[in-house]
């Protein structure tokens, strides 16, 4: 399936859509790549060069697609990254033109806003667009626990109130909301990813690993997506994803 992606490109290293466009290529999906930023590396290393890609660039680059008569193919939208809320508009713009063309192309959403210990890593200004117009755009949303509870505003330190929030956040638009990186007090030191649909709520426990790689949050996004594109159960994506990152 075509799926039109929005996120980061870095020379080196493998996070944005050096995890997610390969990830999503090796199984067999077509993708779209539009970059939302260009840097020589992940911004984690201290140092890097490069910057946000302009947001008529963007719009330049989906308008060529729908000169071409893609946009009536693509079955999915994901972003990522998005460096700016330029880039989010244009990406929340490129997915109404997808979905006025193909009513059944779906909005996945990682909002990648931060993550503990790190906090925060993008502007206020960004997190006002993924609260007040990408949550509404998404049918899909994958955020991870930090991210959720900024999107809540709130301290999420349990699984039932995480359930809480899942199910406030649905019912601003998103049809499934899945959590990844919880860390609470139910799961003592394990690693838990929750996936929350009308149907139903899912987790999948792991052992937490201490590591300094980035991108699996990229990497997992991608594959759920797909998964669920292949029309695979809710529990059975979610399943496949977790164990395929771990």
């Amino acid at each position: 399936m075509s799926i039109l992606s929005f996120q980061s490109r870095v020379s080196y290293g493998c996070v944005g859509h050096a995890a997610a466009e390969f990830t999503l290529r090796r199984i067999g999906h077509d993708v779209w790549p539009i970059d939302t930023v260009r840097l020589s590396n992940h911004p984690g290393y201290g140092q890097y060069s490069g910057g946000v890609v302009a947001e008529e660039d963007i719009a330049a680059l989906v308008a060529g697609l729908d000169g071409i008569g893609a946009l009536a193919e693509c079955r999915a939208v994901l972003s990522g990254y998005l460096g700016s809320v330029g880039a989010g508009q244009a990406a929340l713009a490129a997915c109404a033109a997808a979905k006025a063309q193909a009513p059944n192309c779906v909005y996945c959403c990682d909002p990648v806003m931060g993550d503990r210990p790190s906090g925060l890593y993008v502007g206020s200004d960004l997190v006002t667009f993924f609260r007040e117009a990408a949550l509404a755009a998404a049918d899909l949303l994958v955020p991870n626990h930090f991210e959720l509870e900024v999107l809540s505003g709130r301290a999420l330190p349990t699984l039932a109130e995480i359930v809480d929030a899942t199910a406030d956040l649905r019912r601003q638009g998103p049809m499934l909301v899945c959590v990844t990186s919880l860390r609470t007090t139910d799961l003592g030191s394990d690693l838990g990813t929750l996936l929350v649909t009308g149907e139903g709520a899912w987790l999948v426990v792991t052992p937490h690993l201490e590591m300094e790689a980035k991108g699996a949050g990229d990497v997992f996004s991608a594959l759920l997506l797909a998964r669920l594109l292949d029309r695979s159960p809710a529990a059975a994506a979610l399943e496949h994803a977790v164990a395929a990152v771990y």
